[in-house]
């Protein structure tokens, strides 16, 4: 009798640590949108991240300016090389990427807002557990405030605010996220894209550096 009410008090003891900063899965699928402060972008994007090649593929259409766009891009954090795709009319340009891959994680410094339920605990499968953090990322030129949230099982993101003085808030929300590749070719080039040549540099969408 005493051996079980240690046994559930260790347990309760473990389900009641403090939340700390976790890693994404290194492999996901899923979808996200992108919605800016002063409202002039917002964005729809199915996605496939591989944080273990820093491999992301993004296939997104949305507004900017009140103009509409579509666009599919493979970022290839390991090469430095970014490829625009069209696929309808097999074209493909191909781009320096200058930026550090940074994988989908909470960092090691970052502060805990709190933690709660998303839906109902009222019964079995009718809400799950997040935890939200905020904190500050030294950018190139700048310092930005972030604030994310995350399940407390797997640290799969549910969204994240990302703050500059040049862009105001930029809100990213994640969902029908699958653990894996749902299908690995998506971090391949097309064939059409082989014989791209180099073009002059470009910077790429500023939510591309969530990841």
């Amino acid at each position: 009798m005493r051996a079980l009410i240690l046994l559930v008090f260790l347990s309760a003891s473990c389900l009641a640590q403090r939340p700390k900063p976790c890693k994404s899965p290194d492999l996901l699928t899923g979808s996200l949108s992108v919605t800016t402060q002063k409202g002039n972008l917002m964005a729809y994007a199915k996605y496939t991240y591989d944080a273990l090649g820093q491999r992301i593929r993004l296939r997104e259409f949305g507004s900017h300016d009140n103009k509409t766009f579509r666009i599919d891009v493979l970022l290839l954090f390991q090469k430095g090389v970014m490829y625009k795709i069209n696929n309808k009319n097999r074209t493909c340009c191909k781009k320096p990427l200058r930026r550090d891959f940074h994988p989908l994680a909470i960092p090691e410094d970052a502060n805990l807002l709190g933690q709660v339920v998303l839906g109902s605990s009222s019964g079995p499968g009718q809400g799950v557990l997040v935890n939200s953090w905020a904190g500050e990322l030294k950018m190139k030129n700048t310092t930005a405030k972030y604030m994310s949230t995350v399940t407390e099982f797997g640290c799969v993101p549910i969204s994240t605010m990302f703050h500059t003085c040049k862009s105001g808030w930029m809100v990213t929300s994640f969902f029908n996220n699958v653990i894996g590749l749902a299908d690995p070719h998506e971090l391949i080039p097309p064939r059409f894209c082989k014989d791209a040549k180099m073009e002059k540099e470009e910077d790429p969408a500023a939510f591309f550096s969530l990841f």
